[in-house]
């Protein structure tokens, strides 16, 4: 293992949050705020909190994995540190971020740490999305600080629609407001096609090259 790799997996094991600390945080933020003190910005951050924390527990609640993926999460059978750069705010985070702790928990070799984003850019910066600071992003680390995959912001037709709204040109507002639609309707249906694909083919490689 390099320094580096010792050093980055040290620092994510040292200031990485459980789902359940991360749930606790987005719930602490949402009580102990004083709203006659918040900016416009933060008012609006407010909101997405009471969202999101609305929507993380509705969809940890329901999401049953599919028996594909769920064999393949039960395989690993060596040490996983999985990384999900996030920010309680962001609502593409609280879409997502259950269906991959429902996935990670199916196995105790596999490790699942939250990292904020603003208080940690050094990480954020070894991650960007065309120069962007996107998130969520999530890596898969091996025993040995070595990346087995990465992920993100969102499953690729996600990607796609916003994509498609920003070149139309479409009001921020409805720009925000269509991705949920589309979460909503999908049920994490790509995002475990997607994770199916990518762990699967994480596990031939590391098949092959043990």
């Amino acid at each position: 293992m390099t320094p580096m790799n010792i050093s980055l997996l040290e620092k994510i094991n040292s200031i990485g949050l459980s789902y359940r600390q991360y749930l606790n945080l987005t719930a602490r933020e949402i009580e102990t705020a004083d709203s006659a003190q918040l900016t416009e910005e933060e008012h609006a951050q407010l909101e997405n909190k009471k969202l999101n924390l609305h929507r993380m527990k509705r969809i940890e609640k329901h999401y049953q994995v599919g028996e594909g993926l769920k064999n393949i999460a039960q395989s690993v059978d060596k040490p996983q540190l999985w990384m999900i750069i996030s920010e309680t705010w962001c609502g593409d985070s609280a879409q997502n971020i259950p269906y991959i702790f429902k996935i990670a928990e199916l196995n105790p070799k596999i490790d699942l740490r939250i990292v904020l984003r603003d208080t940690n850019p050094d990480i954020m910066n070894l991650y960007l999305t065309n120069g962007t600071r996107s998130i969520p992003i999530l890596v898969v680390f091996d025993e040995f600080g070595n990346e087995l995959l990465k992920w993100g912001p969102r499953p690729m037709a996600a990607k796609q629609l916003v994509n498609d709204l920003i070149t139309q040109g479409t009001d921020k507002i409805v720009r925000a407001q269509k991705p949920h639609l589309w979460y909503g309707r999908n049920k994490g249906k790509d995002l475990e096609l997607e994770m199916t694909a990518m762990l699967k083919s994480m596990m031939i490689k590391t098949e092959w090259e043990g």
